[in-house]
């Protein structure tokens, strides 16, 4: 099995800084200009199925990489965003000026110890339907020679490859993955190897900072 899982392309609320978990946004014209030159530079890959959140910004980036072919497509969603319960759709500095600084903050600084918005889900709760979703996917013998594709969302495909890292305390890996991320992994008897991470079809320069919170 070889799995190809993508972080969905730009939105005009990444652009805006707003949190996105249960708001189904769609991508920008520039999201889909990511996808698109990720598709290119991909190559050909000849996928068997794909698995994507029920939002539509994942599920139109699985369409653009994919090229519309018509490939058999299931909807999970274990793999769908954190939910932001009473901050969807807030930026930083608006969840600031409410008093919900700190608590907020703790998502990047030490998500382990993130609560969770009022009404949403905490990082625990993210990886825990994350693995199930994976080890059930890797398990169904039916998958075992297939090549497919994953479209999902920053933290939840942090929290789907959570127990894969070698360090799984170290929930981000580094920072919340790119527009249009790639991580490829081959699994062979139960066992998952990844070939890449986080890898970007297209220039770094494009590459663009919405989650440092500004004074």
């Amino acid at each position: 099995m070889k799995l190809y899982v993508i972080r969905h392309g730009e939105t005009d609320w990444n652009c805006r800084r707003k949190l996105q978990g249960e708001s189904d946004i769609l991508l920008n014209e520039n999201g889909r200009r990511l996808a698109e030159i990720t598709r290119e530079n991909m190559g050909t890959i000849p996928f068997d199925l794909v698995i994507t959140s029920p939002y539509q910004r994942a599920r139109e980036t699985a369409q653009i990489i994919t090229g519309n072919a018509d490939i058999p497509c299931i909807q999970d969603a274990r793999i769908r965003e954190i939910t932001w319960g009473d901050w969807d759709g807030l930026t930083p500095e608006e969840i600031a000026e409410a008093g919900g600084k700190e608590r907020f903050e703790l998502f990047y600084t030490n998500p382990f110890f993130f609560r969770g918005a009022p009404g949403g889900e905490n990082i625990r709760q993210v990886c825990e339907r994350g693995k199930d979703f994976y080890e059930e996917l890797i398990r169904n013998e039916v998958f075992q020679d297939k090549t497919i594709l994953v479209a999902t969302h920053g933290c939840a495909l942090r929290g789907i490859l959570n127990h894969l890292y070698e360090n799984p305390s170290d929930f981000w890996q580094g920072g919340v993955p790119a527009n249009c991320a790639v991580t490829i992994l081959e699994v062979k008897h139960g066992k998952s190897c990844f070939l890449e991470r986080d890898k970007i079809y297209y220039d770094v320069s494009l590459i663009q900072d919405f989650y440092t919170l500004k004074a």
